[in-house]
């Protein structure tokens, strides 16, 4: 789901993968739908690789992910541009173990930003993961 799915830093918004070059990626704006080359001197990360710290670990940003996205009707929603304080309160609902030294502010615009950025574009799909996990356990089980 999110492997394709792409931040570039000092760009606004979500990048989808396109093709890869030798020095470039040829992305696509989730936002505008314009296609442009991302070098490889521009910091590009997959949302795949990105994990919010708590007090016991990480847990990888699509984890956070479903759980806005299950917790959507009992928690009332919150935009990107609400108040530090209101921001900080949701998060704590959502991962009441998260690590607020770690976990900027800034961060947490950043992934309800996203959120609904997928959500609008309906990139969020939490069904194949579950069976892309179940296939590995099974192939795990197997190796034994």
């Amino acid at each position: 789901m999110l492997k394709d799915i792409l931040a570039i830093s000092g760009q606004p918004g979500l990048f989808k993968m396109v093709s890869k070059g030798n020095k470039s990626v040829i992305v696509e704006s989730l936002l505008t739908g314009k296609r442009f080359p991302a070098f490889s001197s521009s910091k590009i990360t997959s949302l795949e690789d990105i994990a919010i710290f708590t007090h016991s670990g990480e847990i990888p940003l699509k984890d956070v992910l479903k759980k806005i996205s299950d917790n959507e009707n009992s928690i009332e929603a919150i935009d990107s541009k609400s108040s530090s304080s209101d921001l900080k309160k949701f998060f704590k609902l959502l991962l009441p173990d998260y690590d607020d030294v770690k976990v900027y502010v800034s961060d947490i615009k950043k992934v309800i930003a996203w959120y609904n950025i997928l959500k609008e574009k309906e990139l969020l799909n939490f069904d194949d993961e579950s069976e892309e996990s179940e296939i590995v356990q099974e192939q795990e089980e197997n190796k034994e």
